[in-house]
């Protein structure tokens, strides 16, 4: 469905990322892994054209995005979630529930779409009128991914959803994603718990300083030497 071929990303004279290549096939969930500053974020960054690549393709489904402005590219059929959730907090929750449909070009299913993510996140049906700065950080989150879920993706950028959370809600979020996928929706997610990231995935890469430096099936990187001292915190 997506994919990546020598991709190289820059700030300024930053080289931030340095020839990623990656794959994600239709119906996968797809994670990427790494410390802070290995260019997790810039990827997806650089997938939805908020950063342009200096160099490289990406492609979805066969047609090029590399060239495309942030906005073409939503209407492609690829929504983020973003780090740091970066709701509108002066707006309800349905009004931002709604921003994340404006890109569609047909609304016929709006309202079976808006069911769909009070279903998955009864929370914010309760909270449809409020405003969504008012909401905690848990909430915050399911408004982040209900709104680029309200965009009907043909791949879903996840980009740091657990951050911040307790545990509970972590493990709440998680279950959903999975349940998401179970749907049929296509996940690349970028998450810092990566023992988490990898109980759910499919299939991971791991960054260190803007390189891929390894991929595999997720149940493997889970066992990998190098990947559980590094990430998942195994002596």
């Amino acid at each position: 469905m997506l994919e990546l071929k020598d991709v190289h990303t820059y700030y300024g004279n930053i080289h931030a990322l340095k020839g990623i290549s990656l794959k994600v096939e239709k119906g996968e969930i797809v994670t990427l892994i790494g410390s802070n500053g290995a260019g997790k974020s810039t990827t997806l960054r650089t997938i939805q054209g908020i950063n342009k690549p200096r160099s490289g393709t990406i492609v979805l489904e066969g047609e090029a995005l590399e060239n495309l402005p942030p906005h073409e590219i939503a209407t492609r059929g690829v929504a983020q979630s973003p780090e740091g959730r970066m709701i509108f907090p002066r707006m309800t929750v349905l009004e931002n529930l709604e921003m994340g449909a404006y890109a569609r070009k047909e609304l016929s299913t709006y309202k079976q779409d808006l069911e769909h993510v009070f279903s998955l996140f009864p929370r914010l049906k309760e909270r449809v009128s409020q405003n969504g700065g008012t909401l905690s950080g848990g909430e915050q989150q399911m408004l982040a991914m209900g709104r680029a879920l309200m965009a009907r993706p043909k791949i879903l950028l996840l980009d740091e959803p657990s951050m911040g959370l307790a545990p509970l809600l972590v493990e709440l979020i998680f279950d959903i994603i999975k349940k998401l996928n179970e749907e049929g929706t296509t996940i690349l997610l970028v998450e810092q718990n990566a023992l988490m990231a990898l109980s759910i995935a499919h299939r991971g890469y791991v960054l260190q300083t803007g390189e891929i430096v390894l991929t595999d099936a997720a149940e493997k990187l889970k066992s990998n030497e190098m990947v559980q001292k590094t990430y998942l915190g195994v002596e």
